[in-house]
């Protein structure tokens, strides 16, 4: 029975611990091998930046890390590439210029450690440059991973004037990609949300949204096959701990039917279903029903803009929005549902498609965790 990764979210570090490891390898070969530019958002929590980390390895031509793995004995050739590699949740996000500077020391860094002469101090320049250093020292395009782009403004999405000046300079950093395809081998970014006025979209216009893509549901997530194959010895081995009454009583299946109601139901197409990762690791190892979730992957803003006026919220279970609407979100004009939809509150239940018109999308509550979430935050019974 192989060992629950909670709090990695180092694909070495899964793979050499002999760790559970959802096998999202196809998914990163056609990836790889499609278009060059791609978005993903997800809620937190959901194994954005472990997918990110399993790309870099991709790209870092070890192929021996993916042993046993699809990836492995498909026609990818493993090719080594100069990867930059940007964790957003590791900025100081206070004010644009604490934004600005730590930028400028993660760019840094890449610099230093490739002893790159870069005298421009101007911090999309610098950017820049570095990666034409990369390119021209390696003699292969770049690799640009970026983990929650968006972090500098959701955090401070009720401060409108700290998230348009985080929003200003995420946008001049990040605009200097779209003249760089010559120099680019790929590029991903993930994120919680998708601000339509942050202009990556608009600056960077080839960059593929794969959030709903049929194609990608399940990238993040354990699936119902996970749970069957990766879980079996943890379900086996269930000995009620800190439940009642015992999970020794229940029997397999009434237990494996409890999982389902608390922690599955997320879905990205309208058909397929996954598990909240985050929520079943920690399930497994205190084999204790909980919001685990909720407790630690809840977005503060949220929370508090729930507090502040309850009524918009609560009864977003069951809105039937277009996936314009769904989709977009500006700051200082928040849409309650979408959101709740974005943060993982609500998940897609249904996709109607429409002739002449955008196909309409029903949102409903994922989960008993998220109703429960529901419960505490509006004192109303789940």
């Amino acid at each position: 029975m192989k060992d629950l990764p909670i709090g990695i979210q180092t694909f070495r570090k899964i793979i050499d611990g002999g760790y559970i490891y959802a096998d999202k390898t196809r998914y990163i070969y056609n990836l790889l091998k499609g278009t060059n530019c791609y978005f993903l958002s997800r809620p937190r929590r959901f194994g954005k930046s472990l997918l990110l980390d399993t790309i870099a390895e991709a790209l870092s031509g070890d192929k021996g890390l993916f042993r046993g793995l699809w990836i492995y004995d498909s026609d990818y050739d493993f090719k080594k590439y100069p990867v930059i590699r940007l964790d957003m949740t590791q900025m100081e996000t206070g004010s644009a210029d604490a934004l600005k500077e730590s930028l400028y020391d993660q760019i840094n860094e890449y610099i230093e450690g490739e002893n790159f002469q870069i005298s421009t101090k101007l911090l999309a320049r610098r950017f820049r440059s570095l990666i034409l250093s990369l390119h021209r020292k390696y003699g292969e395009r770049v690799a640009v991973l970026v983990d929650e782009y968006d972090i500098p403004v959701l955090d401070h999405i009720t401060e409108i004037e700290t998230a348009e000046a985080n929003r200003t300079v995420i946008k001049n950093f990040f605009r200097v990609l779209k003249g760089l395809d010559a120099h680019l081998h790929f590029v991903f970014f993930t994120s919680v949300s998708k601000f339509t006025r942050t202009s990556l979209f608009s600056e960077l216009n080839n960059l593929q949204d794969i959030t709903m893509s049929n194609d990608y549901a399940n990238i993040c997530g354990f699936t119902h096959t996970d749970l069957t194959e990766l879980f079996s010895g943890h379900l086996k081995a269930m000995n009620g701990i800190g439940i009642l009454p015992p999970l020794s009583e229940w029997g397999a299946d009434s237990i494996r039917e409890q999982i389902y109601n608390w922690y599955d139901g997320y879905s990205w197409d309208g058909e397929t279903r996954v598990f909240n990762p985050f929520s079943l690791l920690n399930f497994f190892k205190a084999k204790r029903f909980k919001a685990y979730w909720f407790e630690s992957g809840s977005p503060g803003f949220l929370i508090k803009l729930i507090r502040q006026d309850p009524a918009n919220y609560r009864n977003a279970d069951g809105a039937v929005m277009n996936e314009a609407a769904l989709d977009a979100m500006d700051i200082g004009s928040l849409s309650a549902v979408s959101l709740m939809f974005q943060t993982g509150y609500l998940t897609i239940g249904k996709i109607e498609q429409q002739i002449n018109r955008l196909a309409r999308y029903t949102l409903v509550t994922p989960n008993l965790e998220v109703r429960a979430a529901f419960s505490i935050l509006f004192d109303m019974p789940y």
